[in-house]
């Protein structure tokens, strides 16, 4: 999400086919700034033994084995994705942005969406860049995979109940920014028995302190969960209530992405 600039605005009028990404110029009350993503709702008190009977190396590689499972798993439904970004003055909305698609992946897992509601955006200063929506699409539904598990480092952090399920706690951080290519920078807790994410929470990385006009880029802090789907931990809900600081102004934001309706489309090949 980027702070306004009204000269940006004016070139991204002229380049109608350009995508712009997010410019938010809403300003809020000094109450609001306090707003901020709750990463510890449900979690028990953390245990910071070591994990027994394996090392946090092997449970990585596990858990990694076992989300690449889940990823190819997923191209084999069809489900609805619900999307809804506000801005915020003093707790009350001023503007919004909804929209409601059908996602499904095709024969070679590639990915479509149909989109079946969609409102005229309400969000004041606001723009949702495609970028933005990637974001949405990779990082809130995040799903690490051994192809991926290079570009991290992981830290085991312990053992924690979460909800009903016991986990393991990891931080993960990029080990590296490359140009043109964005990260998640967060915590994941990993189900001890069936060795999945079941929690996420953190962002996409970097930040853009500056941009190509001269504006802020900053991306909010969200939690998100998944849910049992035939066997497999699927992406079903996130959300966002974060305050983004720009030089000029506050804005707060709130977000939720649901993921529902999982429904099969195809047969699942089994080794």
């Amino acid at each position: 999400m980027m702070a306004d600039n009204p000269e940006a605005k004016r070139n991204a009028t002229r380049m109608a086919m350009k995508l712009v990404r997010v410019v938010i110029a809403a300003l809020i009350m000094a109450a609001c700034a306090a707003a901020q993503t709750d990463c510890s709702a449900g979690n028990g008190d953390l245990d910071t033994s070591s994990p027994k009977d394996m090392t946090p190396e092997q449970i990585i590689q596990k858990f990694a084995a076992q989300e690449t499972k889940v990823k190819e798993a997923r191209t084999h439904y069809s489900f609805r994705q619900d999307v809804l970004v506000q801005t915020l003055s003093d707790n009350t909305v001023d503007g919004q942005f909804h929209e409601v698609a059908t996602v499904s992946y095709d024969d070679k897992g590639k990915r479509t969406e149909l989109v079946t509601y969609a409102e005229q955006s309400t969000l004041r200063g606001v723009q949702l860049s495609e970028e933005d929506m990637e974001d949405i699409r990779t990082f809130m539904p995040l799903i690490l995979t051994t192809e991926e598990l290079p570009q991290y480092n992981l830290t085991y952090a312990g053992q924690q109940h979460v909800d009903d399920l016991d986990t393991y706690l990891f931080h993960i951080v990029p080990k590296k920014l490359e140009k043109n290519k964005r990260y998640f920078d967060g915590k994941v807790w990993v189900d001890n028995r069936d060795f999945e994410i079941v929690k996420v929470c953190g962002k996409s990385v970097p930040d853009a302190p500056k941009g190509k006009k001269g504006t802020q880029e900053l991306r909010p802090t969200f939690v998100s969960y998944r849910q049992l789907v035939d066997g497999n931990w699927f992406p079903a809900y996130a959300r966002v209530d974060d305050t983004l600081h720009f030089r000029a102004q506050s804005v707060h934001v709130r977000e939720t992405l649901k993921l529902t309706g999982y429904k099969r489309t195809a047969t699942v090949t089994k080794p």
